[in-house]
């Protein structure tokens, strides 16, 4: 597709239809699920919002929750990281208070454990793929197809990165087999360029390779592509899709290297589909885009790189780091910015096919509209745009999609508790930002103000 220059009179006619596309959206939302926190407790996210040092101890409580032995353990560690806040709110107070007497402390623990375990449940959809089945068949049913999250981060042993390359590869092999059987659904599985395949596994390279470091990511280069090879040789077998996701930045370069690297060698030439992640929250993402699709002009592959443009899900990570070096602070540190810059990038991408497929990840109502509507006044097809959510924050916008004849793919994350711990803690710092769009939403800030542009 060639690249589009928007005139002002343009500009002005894809605000419009952002609006237009934006309120017809916001309609189809079920009355009973109007807020997408709905299923957390409420309260609990409004303090958290509003007390930094609480939001600290509750998350730092969360993260400890399955180390916790005991009830009573529980209740202990809940008290302690309590104690460092100084004007708990009065719900909380009286829970500390209680939490001296040992009775009160199993059932303060039980109660917290519920709390933490049905957070969890949330956003992670079962302990392997077999237990997540009937969730991806549910979503399936009403529209909605998937891509499969395998937890675990950041392995250092070798055992431990087989161990992860294994499941993955389990994985692969049974969502294949299971969803051959699942109905036809076109919107799903085609566009103009041809067949999507409807097995999607997300997989990260730290998990691949305890080797990854910044200070010799040769190492961790060849250490992971071991592994991923025998990935996307599976992949290529059952038809399916490998999407290699994006960590911290300390991690990037290494992973863009090993990504474009193997998926360039002739053995991968025509297949499997592949994808990777460009987050919009770098200040460098630009450049980042620029440098694939260079690669994709030069690579010689037939199925096209799918790029799953998101906003980024390390950006305190990537703040503290920054502080504790002195380096520049590599995120834009105002989500205004980050969320012009995330409509740039949208724009670049959806210019560039059919050279990559493009994948805008956004619970923004404002981003998916833009979205929707630039791919519109472009003249691209609805069917050659695809939108993903997270399960758990935005299975309603997933839902009112889908109403409205669109690809939507839901990102769901599968695993045990322990290793969704550090996924869990990010979603719920997306939940309890104050410039989060779902808790605008959820505050219920007008409509006009969540589609105004940024």
């Amino acid at each position: 597709m060639a690249n589009v220059q928007l005139m002002s009179s343009d500009r002005e006619a894809l605000e419009r239809s952002i609006h237009e596309i934006g309120t017809d959206l916001a309609s189809a939302f079920p009355s009973s699920a109007r807020h997408p926190l709905r299923a957390l407790d409420q309260r609990a996210m409004d303090l958290a919002s509003a007390d930094q040092e609480l939001k600290a101890a509750l998350f730092r409580f969360v993260d400890v929750t399955p180390a916790c032995r005991s009830l009573d353990d529980l209740a202990r560690h809940l008290r302690e990281f309590l104690r460092e806040v100084p004007d708990a709110p009065p719900p909380l107070a009286a829970a500390m208070r209680m939490a001296d007497n040992r009775a009160a402390r199993t059932a303060i623990g039980a109660a917290a454990a519920a709390g933490v375990k049905h957070m969890a449940h949330r956003f992670i959809v079962g302990e392997t793929p077999a237990a997540a089945l009937g969730v991806l068949r549910d979503l399936w049913n009403r529209g909605v197809t998937s891509s499969v999250d395998l937890l675990g981060e950041a392995t250092v042993t070798q055992p431990e990165a087989d161990r992860y390359a294994a499941r993955c590869d389990d994985a692969l092999t049974e969502l294949a087999r299971a969803q051959r059987g699942w109905p036809s659904r076109d919107v799903l599985e085609r566009d103009s360029v041809g067949a999507i395949p409807r097995t999607n596994v997300s997989v990260k390279i730290s998990a691949l390779t305890p080797l990854l470091r910044p200070d010799a990511p040769e190492l961790g280069r060849r250490d992971a592509a071991a592994r991923l090879r025998p990935l996307l040789r599976r992949a290529n077998e059952l038809g399916a899709h490998i999407h290699i996701d994006m960590e911290s930045l300390d991690s990037r370069e290494a992973v863009f290297d090993l990504v474009l690297d193997v998926l360039s060698e002739d053995e991968f030439a025509t297949g499997p589909s592949a994808g990777m992640v460009l987050q919009a929250y770098l200040r460098d993402s630009p450049e980042q885009l620029e440098r694939i699709l260079g690669w994709t002009r030069t690579c010689g592959r037939t199925p096209p790189l799918t790029v799953r443009l998101v906003k980024g899900a390390y950006w305190d990570h990537e703040l503290v780091q920054a502080s504790q070096h002195g380096w520049p602070t590599p995120v834009f540190e105002v989500k205004a910015d980050c969320d012009r810059n995330f409509e740039a990038l949208t724009e670049r991408l959806l210019d560039a096919r059919p050279a990559v497929r493009v994948a805008v990840a956004s619970h923004n109502l404002r981003s998916v509209s833009h979205a929707i509507a630039y791919n519109r006044l472009a003249g691209g097809e609805d069917r050659d745009l695809e939108l993903q959510v997270l399960r758990g924050l935005g299975d309603q916008l997933a839902d009112a999609l889908a109403s409205r004849g669109f690809r939507v793919r839901a990102y769901c994350p599968v695993g045990d508790l322990v290793a969704g711990m550090a996924y869990l803690v990010r979603r719920l710092l997306e939940n309890t930002s104050n410039e989060s769009f779902l808790y605008e939403q959820a505050k219920g800030t007008g409509l006009d103000v969540l589609l105004a542009a940024p």
